[in-house]
Parts: C-alpha cells; structure tokens; sequence
C-alpha cells in the first residue's frame, strides 16, 4: 500500500468540480472525504435542501442505500468466524421459509409455471447475490415482477415497508425463484434476506448485533437504521428528478416528516442505513487494513480476502445484466463491487455506490479512499457526473 498523499491544488481542482455541480443546481449539497497516507480531507459544499436550506456539513446524515451491503457483508463474515454460520451451509434451518424452493421455467413465464430448484440457497450464495432472485434488468414483460410489487418485496428505491423480517420473509417465501439458487447474479434481494438471516442467527435485531459488534468498535457513532429525535436536524432532503418533467420531487423528507424518523419494521441490510461521512470512512479504514482497527481485530485477514474475491463466473456474468459495460470492468465479492479493470472517472479498488446518491471506494494498491455523500437518486444506468468527477479528481490529488 502507498503511502502517498494529496496535492493542495489537486484537492482545489476537486473543490471547484464539486461546486460546480451544486451551483447548477444539479445537486443541492455534496459532502466529501479523502484519506490516505493518514492524511484526511474533507469538504462540505451547499445546502441540506433546495432553497431556503441550511448549510451542508461535515457531520449531516445521509441515506446512504446501498453503502450498507458492505457493512452487512462484514458483519456475516464475523458470524462465519464464530462458527454461528457456515458459508457453504443452506439457510433453511434459519430461514425455512425459503426451503424447498421452486424455480420459474422461464424467466418471463407464468409465476404458476415452476419445477424443484436443483439446490437449497446456501449462505454464501447471499452474499454473492445468487440466491436466485432480485432486478430483472432485462427489457420485456415479466409478470414475476408484477407479483414482487403486490407481495412487497419487489425491487426498487423504496426500502422494505413490512412489519417484521418474518412477514417479508412469508411473502418473499410465497413466490417462486427466478434463477436456480448459485446460477446467475441478481441485484439486491439477496442482501435484503441476509439481514434477516444475521438476525437470526445471531439472536439479536439486526441493528444491535451491527452497533455490537462493527458500528461501537469503529466509533460510527452515527450509523443506524433511522434518526434519532436529537439528529433530526442533521438530517436532508432526498431528491428525485421526475423523468417527464425534469423536475426535482422530494423522495424523502427532512426531519420528522421522514421515513427515516422512525425505526422500521424491517430493516434492510440492503441499503437502509443512515450514516456520515467519517463513519462510513471508519469502516472503510478497517477494510483496507484487513480486518484491523485501531490495534484490535474485527475481521480476519482471510475473511477480508474472501469478501474482497471475485466469485461470479464468466459464464454467469453472461446470464446476468446490470448497468451498461458494468462487468467489462467489475466483479462482485462478498456484499462489495471489485474494480478489475479501472478507467479514468471510475473508482479503484473495493467498495459500492448508493442508490440515493452515495459513493464509497477504497484502492488497497495506493491506500486512497474515497466517499462521497449526496441526496440525489441515481436516474440513469451510468454513473452520475458528480461521481465521475468527484472519483477522477480524488487520484488526480493524489498523484495516483
């Protein structure tokens, strides 16, 4: 790992292209962090909201969606190194309502139209995201995913609105697969289903066994699954942009009128975390240093490796579409996204992006990491341009 650190001019460079984007108005605040060598900088620019808005600041609380899948991954892995979980062991001794799985016949069939899965879903195949079932990001009629949307698990943007893991897991267990289970990667369920599986292994709710055993021994201080009535005011607007006008529509609100007020009823391991920057950096930190933080170990080096392994075959990438030329430069480990082939604006290293406008890599070859922090949802299958330049001016600074 190097042991490089920024340019003054290059982080100017940085602060300028982020500014850019909020005087235009394509974002309304941008909070960024980029730590290497032990050096750290970070920048707060714009407002929490459109308008009549306060300051951005280092400490806000952003949605961070999908930045959860890593820290969820990690928390597993701590599972399997205490013996209360096996990678290659079924779940359904934890999780029967997906026992006995059936298998659609074709992906665009009749729910109805099943046959037997070839193979019980092992634990290994949710971290891995092969489950069997997830976005079908393939164009055409599938009524599949019709029958997600009536049972409330398709999905999409909106977290899980169930009002426990059990009841989720009744309506997820009452339709079929989509893939056999090992077969084809598919977005999101399968982190969705490993929270609750966390949680039953452990004997905890998934947020205790998080803030036990990786939010207390990093100090993420700020992290969990809704806001407490204290930080509320640290708390933005989330924005979409509506397609056919152009406009931007609260997604979430700030402050009590939002979701994220309240806790759950099930929270999702899949992307239902409130965070700030430094804690997403802390966890991060104890990623590139192989398990360790600050003298004490959470993870073993070996389960760092693992979750840090390509494990999607080839020949499964080829069954399995995501954004546009997304596996010519990636591969998918434990729960992160693995960049096997950088290019300039993309992201080096290890980590994920969040749906709701987050960005957290971190680059073992030049020890750079990186997080960015907006409110914004992603409206397109390619990076949005504040990632792309936020991602090409971080290793522009640091001479990487």
């Amino acid at each position: 790992m190097g042991e490089r650190g920024f340019s003054e001019a290059g982080l100017e460079r940085m602060r300028a292209a982020m500014a850019a984007h909020v005087e235009r108005g394509d974002l309304p605040g941008i909070v960024t962090l980029v730590s290497c060598g032990g050096e750290t900088h970070a920048d707060a620019i714009g407002k929490t909201g459109f308008g009549d808005a306060g300051p951005v600041q280092r400490d806000t609380l952003f949605r961070i969606a999908s930045l959860t899948k890593p820290i969820a991954g990690a928390a597993a892995m701590m599972l399997v190194e205490d013996g209360t979980l096996r990678l290659d062991e079924p779940v359904d001794s934890l999780l029967p309502e997906l026992a006995n799985r059936r298998v659609l016949r074709a992906l665009d069939g009749p729910v109805e139209d099943t046959e037997p899965a070839r193979r019980p879903i092992l634990v290994s195949d949710l971290l891995t995201l092969r489950m069997g079932v997830g976005a079908i990001m393939a164009p055409g009629d599938h009524p599949i995913v019709q029958a997600m949307m009536d049972k409330g698990v398709a999905v999409g943007p909106q977290l899980p609105d169930a009002p426990s893991p059990d009841a989720w897991l009744q309506n997820l267990g009452s339709l079929p697969l989509m893939h056999h289970p090992g077969e084809a990667w598919m977005y999101d369920t399968s982190l969705i289903v490993l929270g609750a599986l966390i949680a039953r292994a452990s004997g905890l709710p998934l947020e205790d066994f998080l803030r036990e055993r990786v939010f207390e021994p990093l100090g993420m201080k700020d992290t969990g699954f809704s806001v407490p009535a204290d930080k509320l005011h640290r708390l933005p607007v989330c924005y979409v942009r509506n397609p056919r006008t152009g406009q931007f529509e609260v997604f979430d609100p700030a402050g009590r009128e939002s979701r994220f007020s309240r806790a759950p009823g099930f929270p999702s391991a899949a992307g239902g975390l409130v965070s700030t920057a430094d804690d997403v950096l802390a966890f991060a930190r104890m990623m590139l240093n192989r398990g360790e933080h600050g003298g004490k170990r959470l993870l073993s080096a070996r389960s760092v490796e693992l979750m840090t392994t390509d494990h999607i075959t080839p020949a499964q990438k080829a069954i399995s579409p995501f954004s546009p030329g997304f596996w010519e430069s990636r591969g998918w480990g434990y729960a992160l996204s693995i960049v096997t082939r950088p290019t300039p604006g993309e992201p080096r290293g290890l980590g994920w992006d969040g749906g709701y406008g987050t960005s957290c890599y971190w680059d073992p070859e030049t020890g750079v990491i990186g997080v960015l922090m907006t409110q914004r949802l992603m409206d397109s299958p390619s990076a949005p341009p504040a990632f792309v330049d936020f991602w090409r001016s971080t290793y522009e600074a640091a001479g990487a």
